[in-house]
């Protein structure tokens, strides 16, 4: 594993974060669960092309954020197969402890939200609009 992963996979463990992102020796690091760091970080229009990425749970919809974002390479705890399939179609460099089918929401009583959202999706774009159609779908119903 790169020095850069492995380092920020250190940071993720030890200070208890769901997502540390390391570009020119700077941090980003987040505790929120979800898409919802990487839809700000977007947002905030940060440059992480090139950036080495550790995430708790990578989802299809995360990877297409990842991919907007065009990040090196990405270590994932729990990865899906459908972001697999999408990092390796964007040849972003993945690595992973658990390869799961489909990430399962909160409750364990089906497939995350996010995940769904996009499953007939290709396009990062097309994505993100879904993306943040659901996040916003879910924040009217106060999840």
């Amino acid at each position: 594993m790169d020095e850069n992963l492995n380092r920020a996979r250190e940071i993720l463990i030890n200070g208890g974060y769901t997502c540390v992102i390391i570009k020119d020796d700077i941090e980003y690091n987040s505790k929120e669960r979800g898409v919802k760091p990487l839809l700000d970080w977007i947002e905030q229009d940060i440059n992480f092309e090139e950036a080495y990425v550790c995430d708790k749970v990578v989802g299809k919809a995360a990877a297409f954020l990842y991919v907007l974002m065009k990040v090196k390479a990405i270590y994932a705890v729990v990865l899906s197969q459908p972001a697999y399939d999408v990092l390796q179609r964007y040849n972003i460099d993945v690595s992973y402890d658990s390869l799961v089918p489909a990430i399962r929401n909160r409750d364990n009583t089906g497939f995350c939200p996010m995940e769904s959202s996009v499953m007939g999706i290709n396009d990062p774009t097309e994505a993100k609009e879904r993306i943040e159609a659901t996040r916003a779908e879910l924040l009217k119903k106060g999840k």
